[in-house]
Order: C-alpha cells, then structure tokens, then sequence
C-alpha cells in the first residue's frame, strides 16, 4: 500500500480542485487497469472562499455577487456533498485521496473515521468535541443549545474512491461564518480551536497532528 502525505500551504481553491481531481482520477484509472498507484493525504490552508455542494441551497450564501466582488471572496459550486460552507487563512482543510477499499471503509465509515480523526486533535488540546444526530462534522457541546461546529466535512466518492475532505478551524476568522448559514443551520453556531483556547495554534502543529490521528485510523 502506497500512501503519501503532501502539504500545499495556502493555495488558491480552484488549484487545489484542479490538482485533487486530477489524483482523483488517476487513482480512479489506475485502479480500474490493476495498475499501481498512491493514496494521498492532502493538508493546506485556502485564501477566502466559500463553497457550495451539490445539495446546498443557494439562499445559505447571505451575501449577494456584487458584496462577494468587493469583499474579493469568490463562490463556487463543487461536486461534494453538503451545503455551503466557508475556506480561509488559519483553517486546516485536508483532502484524503483513498481508494476505500483498500483500507476495507465503506462511505459511512470512511466520514465517521474523518469526524473520529478529529476529535482526537481536538482532545489532544484538551476539548471535548463529538458528532451531531443528523449533522456531518464534529460538534462542541452537542446536547446544549450552545452547540457549535468546529470542523466541516463533505466529499465525493466514485468507485470508493473518495475526494474533498474536512476544514478545520483553527485560527480562522469566524466573521465570514456570518455571511453564511454554515452548512445550512440557522440555529447553530461555529467556532475554532483558537477561540475555544483563547490563543493563536501554531498551524504545524495542528498539520501533525491531525496527521497522526488520519495515519492510526487508517492503520
């Protein structure tokens, strides 16, 4: 088993769709000839964008194209599931290009593994994070009304081979949540490790760590 993990640093979003999808389907081919190829896993950090998956609902983005224009945040539509949702400077976005099979997950758990992966980088600074009935991600505070989402997940799957991933918020700017309705919820609110922690993450670090916990999972 060939599995390799890249760091791109902050990339421009539409590179790092063009890239990704690109290893997609080379691992799609690959897959289909028996030929070999690599598994990856994907770390980087995205200038202000927004995006929109296959599902979302257009009236989640509360800003109009010409606020976007001025703001200099653009909106794309993208093939993961999922409604909208927020990428930017000081949030982890990571993109795992597994051929499931290989590592014997279905779908499902394949999205519980990314959840379980972070909740584990979240323990590890000491915050009690978890899953929300019915709500892709990892929670704070599920059972209260001060339920908050700490990371977003949505991918895409083809042959069980999967795409997108998870988005991390680590120092992230939490004012540009306000312009959405985070993945569709209108009752619920965001945070990050920062404001959880009340000081600034070293982004390596959490890189590393979130790293070691995808790298056990996967076994």
């Amino acid at each position: 088993m060939k599995l390799s993990v890249e760091d791109w640093n902050v990339i421009p979003y539409a590179e790092a769709w063009t890239r990704q999808s690109e290893y997609f389907e080379t691992l799609i081919r690959a897959k289909e000839a028996g030929q070999e190829y690599t598994n990856r896993i994907i770390l980087c950090e995205h200038p202000h964008v927004y995006t929109l998956g296959r599902s979302g609902r257009e009236g989640n983005m509360l800003l109009g194209e010409r606020q976007l224009q001025e703001m200099g945040v653009t909106l794309y539509h993208i093939d993961r599931g999922g409604d909208i949702t927020y990428h930017g400077p000081g949030q982890l976005v990571c993109y795992p290009i597994l051929n499931l099979e290989e590592f014997s997950l279905g779908l499902k758990e394949y999205v519980h593994l990314l959840e379980e992966a972070v909740i584990s980088v979240c323990a590890s600074y000491g915050i009690s994070a978890g899953r929300l009935a019915k709500a892709t991600g990892v929670w704070l505070e599920t059972e209260t009304v001060r339920a908050r989402k700490i990371c977003a997940i949505g991918v895409r799957s083809s042959r069980f081979v999967t795409m997108h991933g998870l988005a991390l918020n680590v120092n992230t700017d939490m004012r540009y949540f306000g312009y959405i309705n985070p993945c569709g919820f209108v009752d619920k609110g965001v945070t990050s490790l920062q404001r959880e922690l009340g000081r600034e993450l070293p982004m390596a670090e959490v890189k590393e760590r979130m790293t070691e916990a995808l790298l056990r999972l996967l076994g």
